[in-house]
């Protein structure tokens, strides 16, 4: 074992105080910046290399522009095209950052690779697990998004931010004079200008996107839409149907093309089905157990059962019915700080 660390950069505050924080404690640190231009424009990518030169530590770029084409873009517009929605950071962390990257640390001789997610890593002795926790600041905690982490990579990383709160991240920065010390957080989806992913997509799949109608529950047509990528589960304004009353998307066929509306209340479910699942705490759920779950990234924490299904998926029962249960997104369960695991809503 070495003390050397890949750590992976974006020119931001997060992942440059990583990089001071990791030589504080005796890492021989590397930073390197991915060379997808779709996410890190070349500021970015200077940024990061004028933090590495203050810290004097090593910096390179990583292209990875064919697999973030493959694994994420393409991924994200197929999802979509298929009545989906996906959460393209989570297919990046699985293929991009922690899978090539941490392929590139290991060719360059690193035991560790690092982000810069708030997160907490520890070891159970007891059980010879690694697990992961919240991070102590609970309104940056990025656990969400690391669920598909396995043992293997989880004994080679390093997430120095978990026990920090943002505001003490920032004032690090300063403390150490980095230019970009206020930089605001990155927001939304890096690859998407000003978030519009529909022109996004029909840029990328006009010809796949086609007029349909929207329809009741009893299948009575309301209604034209104008493709379904336009719509997502739950949503209500730019539906262009006047009934007299508000209506919502409460499934997406793509099969018929059909968008079915209904009211609010038709919007709440108890149950889902999860696939592509991956746990953290254990290989394997081998019978049911209560967790909290969260739907979507900014949702609520809810009280749920989770079940082993027979065919590696997951049956997640709530307590309480649960708004706008999404084909796509990713459920991820946790007990008390310790994240069990998480899977990819299929209904």
């Amino acid at each position: 074992m070495n003390n050397r660390v890949l750590l992976g950069m974006s020119g931001g505050v997060d992942s440059s105080v990583a990089a001071y924080l990791l030589k504080q404690q005796g890492y021989e640190v590397i930073g390197a910046t991915m060379k997808l231009k779709e996410c890190f424009p070349l500021t970015a990518v200077n940024d990061a290399k004028m933090v590495c030169e203050k810290l004097k530590i090593p910096f390179f770029e990583l292209d990875f522009t064919n697999i973030f084409k493959e694994k994420v873009i393409d991924y994200f517009v197929n999802e979509y095209i298929k009545g989906r929605t996906p959460n393209p950071c989570i297919e990046c962390n699985k293929h991009l950052k922690f899978d090539v990257f941490f392929k590139k640390a290991k060719e360059i001789g690193a035991y560790y690779m690092s982000t810069g997610h708030y997160a907490r890593i520890e070891h159970d002795s007891y059980n010879d697990r690694y697990l992961i926790k919240k991070s102590v600041s609970e309104d940056k905690d990025q656990t969400y998004v690391l669920y598909n982490l396995t043992q293997d990579l989880l004994r080679h990383i390093l997430f120095p931010l978990g026990e920090y709160p943002k505001s003490e991240i920032r004032k690090i920065a300063e403390e150490i004079g980095l230019d970009i010390a206020n930089k605001p957080d990155s927001q939304e989806i890096c690859f998407i200008e000003d978030n519009d992913y529909i022109k996004f997509i029909k840029e990328i799949k006009d010809k796949d996107i086609k007029p349909g109608n929207f329809v009741d529950m009893d299948g009575n047509i309301l209604g034209k839409h104008k493709g379904i990528v336009n719509y997502t589960i739950g949503q209500r304004k730019g539906l262009g149907i006047a009934v007299g009353k508000p209506l919502y998307v409460i499934d997406i066929m793509v099969d018929n093309n059909i968008v079915v509306l209904g009211d609010e209340g038709q919007v709440f479910k108890k149950e889902l089905i999860a696939g592509n699942t991956n746990f953290i705490i254990f290989d394997k759920l081998d019978k049911p157990i209560r967790v909290k779950a969260k739907i979507r990234y900014t949702a609520k924490e809810a009280d749920a059962i989770i079940s082993p299904t027979g065919d590696e998926k997951v049956r997640v029962v709530f307590d309480k019915p649960q708004r706008a249960i999404t084909k796509g997104q990713s459920v991820v369960f946790y007990q008390e700080d310790c994240l069990v695991g998480g899977g990819i809503i299929d209904k």
